[in-house]
């Protein structure tokens, strides 16, 4: 079966702001959202997707932050943060969630990740630079948290305000 583009959600959506259910069982139908999301992330573009982004409140997520080469798609079901770095890294991020806004954030510089794959199996990986960034960001969705949370109240106000308008623009289109 081929994967499908999923519609993302534009925040403000109270769907985005959700706590995600962890993943029981790794099911076929679990395997196949997840190559719809990768294949969404794709089409988008972008480096990371995660599954409250599709409208879908389970812990799953989906990166991939090789810029020129071959892909590496990363699957991750039940991802959590085991350990973090005390150095950190600033980045401009950016949210298919919220398109065409970017803000500086700053999070731990390396992570290491335990998730299950899609074969259930349990991992673990050390990420850094951009890996690092985007999986913190991903799984902050997961527990209902946006990039634009770390901002001043101004600059967030200022994001969701634009974000609705896109959203309305949207609609009418």
């Amino acid at each position: 079966m081929m994967p499908m583009i999923k519609p993302i959600l534009i925040h403000p959506d109270p769907r985005l702001k959700k706590l995600c259910a962890p993943v029981d069982d790794v099911s076929d139908e679990l395997r196949a959202l997840s190559q719809d999301m990768l294949a969404t992330m794709y089409d988008a573009p972008g480096i990371g997707l995660a599954a409250p982004q599709i409208g879908v409140l389970e812990r799953l997520i989906v990166m991939d932050c090789v810029k020129e080469g071959d892909p590496e798609p990363t699957i991750m079901f039940n991802p959590e943060v085991l350990a973090a770095s005390d150095e950190t890294n600033v980045y401009e991020e950016g949210c298919l969630s919220i398109p065409e806004q970017f803000a500086e954030v700053t999070r731990p510089a390396s992570v290491r990740v335990g998730w299950l794959d899609e074969n259930g199996n349990p991992q673990e990986k050390d990420f850094d630079g951009l890996w690092a960034t985007c999986v913190q960001h991903e799984i902050d969705h997961l527990n209902g948290k946006l990039f634009i949370d770390y901002l001043g109240p101004m600059k967030r106000q200022m994001m969701t305000r634009k974000s609705q308008k896109m959203k309305r623009e949207r609609t009418r289109g």
